[in-house]
């Protein structure tokens, strides 16, 4: 498995409103070669007890509603932080429109979904399956005082809140459970594979002939593969201190056609559905890369099923071509 927490106590804090700056607060990380320190809000610094309550939390049954499923249900760690499932199930039995996107690297995200723009904050984007209702996902809406009180009544939990938010009057909050899952999930650093090895490490026994081959193509004007699943992270722009921000990327790269618009299925159109721009149309964010062998089946909506059907799909141009 090629996922690790990869992070440690700092000896010092640096501040910094400005997130191009670097700032250290209570963690120091340790990346692979080639990876820039993660973004990390200002008002959600990274702690040892933020990210232990988080890496709990993350699989705990009881924040669902009916307390059968957790964020971990959905984000496997033998499967790259997916389900290995064509659609996301949530909690209630509903499925979702598009499959669970990988955590490996969500730190570097520029956004955090499939198709939407707007959501940029890891502290945001927790509250998504938490109250989603169409879907439901986690099926908090409505339960926040039941799962609030069951993490009251917790052995641990209370203890654990207050030492990861000190000074906060109610530290068992729904607020304070989005900043602990970010935290967690920040820590989530994908980067120790065969490829990085040959270029870090000029290790000439990475990569066997056959994935030099793939490694060529994979980088050619014939492909473009690397057009749209760009960076370290193999995916679209990335947010990284000391990286200039790039304005995020959504592709449609013509897996159905439901109209001389080039439309997607009305459950999930695109990025179109939060904007309204014509040039959202059936455009989706570029997934990472990494682990890519744990992670089918593949697309938003898990509708190929192997990495050679994938290849195959691009090769012909697309379903519609």
């Amino acid at each position: 498995m090629a996922i690790a927490a990869v992070a440690g106590p700092a000896l010092s804090a640096a501040g910094g409103t400005d997130h191009r700056q670097v700032r250290v607060d209570a963690w120091k990380w340790d990346l692979p070669d080639g990876f820039p320190a993660p973004v990390v809000p200002p008002d959600n610094p990274l702690t040892p007890e933020k990210i232990e309550l988080g890496r709990r939390l993350f699989a705990d049954k009881r924040l669902s509603g009916n307390a059968t499923q957790s964020c971990a249900s959905c984000h496997k760690p033998e499967l790259a932080f997916t389900d290995g499932l064509a659609r996301a199930i949530g909690s209630t039995g509903e499925e979702h429109p598009r499959s669970s996107m990988s955590l490996a690297n969500v730190a570097y995200n520029s956004t955090l979904t499939w198709q939407d723009p707007t959501l940029t904050r890891l502290e945001d984007q927790a509250r998504v399956p938490m109250f989603n209702t169409h879907p439901v996902e986690l099926g908090m809406s409505g339960n926040e005082d039941e799962i609030l009180a069951r993490l009251h009544d917790d052995a641990a939990y209370p203890a654990m809140f207050e030492a990861s938010f000190p000074g906060d009057p109610e530290p068992v909050s729904v607020d304070n459970i989005t900043r602990a899952l970010a935290s967690f999930q920040r820590t989530l650093i994908s980067g120790n594979a065969p490829y990085l090895r040959w270029v870090y490490d000029d290790d000439r026994d990475a990569l066997g002939p056959a994935a030099r081959r793939g490694m060529t193509l994979f980088f050619s004007e014939r492909t473009k593969c690397s057009t749209c699943h760009v960076g370290f992270t193999f995916s679209g722009p990335v947010r990284a201190r000391g990286l200039e921000d790039i304005e995020p990327a959504f592709h449609n790269t013509g897996l159905y056609s439901e109209d001389d618009l080039g439309s997607y299925p009305a459950d999930s159109p695109g990025a179109i559905e939060k904007t309204g721009l014509d040039e959202h149309r059936g455009a989706f964010r570029a997934p990472t890369l990494r682990n890519i062998e744990l992670t089918a089946p593949y697309m938003h909506d898990g509708s190929i099923a192997t990495l050679e059907e994938v290849i195959d799909f691009y090769a012909a141009g697309g379903r519609g071509a």
